[in-house]
């Protein structure tokens, strides 16, 4: 763990906030889907740290962006925070996304808080075709919408209530997609009903996909048990931990 230095802190709706950090280690070291651990409190109001992912690395210069929604007592600690203020960090930890080289055509699927880490993963794959299909429930909760449209070659964002972009579930538009062209590969992170219908979808066409899982965590190393998820061993199932074997995992291993 290592205090790592707030660069920027900016909100992108009232309740979304990126944060910003000045860090070389994990700007140079981190890899797409990834997260790291937060220290959100000095005292007992959080007493665990808080995992998020790692939405966006420049390492040119640097730094590495996180983006969280206040959802809680942990996170809205966090809106404390300012520029120059020093933050206790682990990381980057975790295993991240697999990014293949003979993967050419790539679609990634997010709703919600789940997109940021598919950010990173859009600037570092190789893919010649890059498509982003993205969900919300509103218009107003639309965020990161260039960034993504700077990273992919089509970025199609819905809506819950079709107040932008297309109405319905990104679920919807995948199957649609996965129907009029071939795609290599799908990449998931959002609500795990959304994730477990999208897997049904590519299982009929046998595309490869893998997907990130959420789960609330306690040390962020394996060793406290508490981010256990079902995954398939063979003919039978078992538990793993999304802390250190995820938070990305092959989707047909994963038991929703």
């Amino acid at each position: 763990m290592k205090s790592e230095k707030i660069k920027m802190v900016r909100p992108l709706n009232e309740n979304t906030f990126l944060i910003r950090f000045e860090s070389e280690i994990i700007s140079n070291t981190a890899q797409a889907g990834q997260f790291i651990h937060i220290k959100c409190f000095d005292g007992l109001d959080a007493y665990l740290r808080r995992p998020i992912s790692i939405c966006s690395v420049d390492r040119a210069n640097k730094t590495f962006d996180i983006v969280y929604q206040v959802r809680g007592k942990g996170t809205g600690l966090l809106c404390a925070f300012r520029p120059e203020d020093e933050m206790d960090v682990m990381g980057p930890l975790g295993h991240g996304f697999t990014l293949h080289a003979e993967h050419r055509n790539i679609v990634v699927v997010g709703g919600g808080i789940g997109i940021f880490p598919l950010l990173q993963l859009l600037k570092d794959h190789p893919a010649l075709k890059k498509t982003a299909i993205l969900g919300f429930r509103s218009r107003a909760v639309v965020v990161l919408e260039d960034e993504f449209k700077e990273h992919c070659d089509e970025l199609i964002i819905a809506t819950d209530d079709g107040s932008y972009g297309e109405k319905g579930f990104v679920t919807s538009i995948l199957e649609k997609r996965v129907q009029e062209e071939p795609v290599d590969m799908v990449y998931f992170c959002g609500p795990s009903i959304m994730m477990k219908r999208g897997v049904e979808i590519l299982r009929q066409r046998n595309i490869p996909c893998e997907v990130s899982m959420e789960q609330r965590m306690g040390c962020g190393i394996g060793a406290c048990l508490v981010c256990a998820c079902k995954t398939k061993k063979g003919d039978d199932w078992d538990y793993s931990h999304v802390c250190k074997d995820g938070p990305v995992f092959d989707g047909y291993e994963v038991v929703f």
